[in-house]
């Protein structure tokens, strides 16, 4: 392991600039297509599949020419709505490759989740499979531009058919190149989020120092393509790199991923903190495996407790790096650093190339130890372009000449940066974001249900937990087996992450004099 050495960062952090890193990454990235294993590729039931470069290039031509003989079009919506099978990945890249907005949604979302993403975005072309088109089935008469369903088991007949010829359209960087959505808070239940192509240049850079991935690794996301850090560090940047990747489709078991680590012979793992945890609670499993291939470990996702980095360095005799970054930023912002000693509980330092400050509610930087809001000087190469039939929403994030993150934060004397917590109520939980009013909106969407506040409570796997207060019909009674039955509804509603674990029957919700819910009394409670 390289020892700290903070001059390399503070020169990197000094010379720095985007120009020149624009200019390096045309000069070095050219498309891949060797004979080198981009994926591997498993699932729960032992299924296996391993794929080159040239095997994923070849892919990604052919379906852009699937999706062009349909008539898809620069600028066209293309959502995969999947499980993490191959053809999310080589989709993606195909459908870039093309000049259309790719997105991707999360396999465990319900009707009104989907409904609230596909109805925004105006997606014309959705590629999904059977199974989980039986969700979107209850809601397609309402989706009047979802002109075209992809399914997943019509694909190789479709690619047998296809050309493996392709004439890239050639898009500017400011061209949008992914919609990815993520939970807003107001009367906003979605905000699609649009991150343009320049974005490429930070995610390959970020990916090349933070990740500090080396050409001959093997590398494992854990994250789901249905969310940011799946898309942009488990297809994107890796793979502009060189590197080859695992993906596993499967529930969280702790024993099949230490066994993942030691047959792939993982060198740099990128996951959550609850996923450590989770591995943390069954690490007596951890003795049966050989983990001396990883060589670095990082986490994003949520704020990762100290506790967490003394735990990996047992386990796997390595610490683990935070890394602080949204769906509105496109990349990383602040992390930690192999060059830089850990603070543990710190999120980090900045990016080079990212000007990142603490300032007051006028747009005043504070001085170190002073809390704050968490800010950056706008401009970065990833930073989203839009907020998709949102300009309000787009234009709330900037203020006083700064893109306002809605994290409070105070970075210390020595430049390094501590997260406190959410300026807003979007909660938290398992890594996940989910914005109270989208849960809220399916509770109160039950019949026995008059309204509904829902707040992040801390928990100690989880980071935060949904839970919800409800004033019920009058006819109505609260039970441990109503409890249940309201849990069920919101799962199938929404996904299985965004439901309440706790529930607690009020005769009414606090409000103020203009009739607004006072979540922070329900949180004193």
């Amino acid at each position: 392991m390289k020892k700290p050495n903070l001059a390399n960062y503070q020169k990197a952090y000094q010379t720095f600039s985007w120009e020149k890193a624009e200019k390096e990454f045309k000069e070095k990235f050219k498309a891949i297509k060797s004979n080198k294993v981009a994926l591997y590729w498993e699932n729960s039931n032992g299924d296996k599949k391993k794929y080159t470069f040239k095997e994923f290039f070849l892919l990604s031509n052919k379906f852009a020419n699937v999706l062009r003989e349909r008539g898809v079009k620069k600028g066209n919506r293309v959502f995969f709505f999947l499980p993490r099978i191959p053809a999310v990945y080589f989709g993606l890249l195909g459908t870039l490759k093309i000049g259309a907005v790719g997105g991707t949604l999360f396999p465990a979302f319900g009707t009104q989740a989907l409904y609230d993403r596909l109805k925004n975005s105006g997606t014309e072309v959705l590629v999904t499979n059977r199974e989980l088109y039986q969700r979107v089935k209850k809601i397609k008469k309402s989706l009047p531009k979802l002109k075209k369903i992809l399914f997943a088991d019509q694909l190789p007949k479709l690619l047998d058919q296809a050309s493996e010829k392709l004439e890239t359209v050639k898009t500017k960087p400011t061209d949008p190149a992914l919609m990815l959505y993520t939970s807003a808070t107001g009367n906003t239940p979605v905000c699609g989020i649009v991150i343009p192509h320049k974005a490429l240049v930070q995610q390959y850079f970020t990916a090349k120092w933070i990740l500090d991935l080396h050409k001959n690794d093997v590398y494992w996301c854990t994250a789901d393509p249905g969310w940011v850090t799946g898309v942009v560090y488990g297809i994107l940047a890796p793979w502009m790199l060189g590197v080859s990747q695992v993906v596993f489709e499967g529930r969280f078991s702790a024993e099949k991923w230490y066994s993942l680590l030691e047959k792939y012979k993982i060198n740099v793992l990128y996951t959550a903190p609850t996923a450590l945890r989770m591995l943390q609670i069954e690490e007596e499993a951890a003795s049966k495996f050989d983990f001396s291939s990883l060589r670095h470990i990082c986490s994003v996702g949520e704020a990762l407790p100290p506790d967490s980095i003394s735990w990996t360095q047992k386990i796997f005799a390595l610490p683990v790096y935070d890394t602080w970054w949204q769906t509105e930023t496109g990349a990383m912002m602040i992390a930690n650093y192999r060059c830089l000693k850990i603070k543990p509980g710190s999120m980090g330092k900045p990016v080079p190339g990212i000007k990142a400050v603490i300032v007051n509610n006028k747009g005043k930087i504070l001085p170190a130890n002073k809390e704050g809001n968490l800010a950056f000087k706008p401009g970065w190469p990833s930073m989203m372009i839009d907020v998709w039939k949102n300009k309000k929403r787009y234009q709330s994030y900037f203020a006083h000449h700064w893109y306002l993150s809605g994290d409070r934060a105070y970075q210390d004397k020595d430049g390094y940066f501590w997260f406190i917590g959410r300026a807003d109520d979007v909660i938290k939980t398992s890594g996940e974001r989910v914005g109270p009013f989208e849960v809220e909106s399916v509770l109160v969407s039950h019949p026995a249900i008059t309204e509904a506040c829902v707040i992040g409570k801390p928990d100690k796997l989880r980071g935060q937990i949904i839970k919800a207060f409800l004033v019920l019909k009058a006819n109505k009674k609260g039970s441990e087996e109503f409890k249940e039955e309201i849990k069920a509804f919101v799962k199938k509603q929404l996904a299985g992450h965004a439901y309440p674990r706790e529930i607690e029957f009020v005769a009414s919700l606090p409000r103020n004099p203009s009739g607004k819910v006072v979540r922070r009394l329900l949180k004193a409670k």
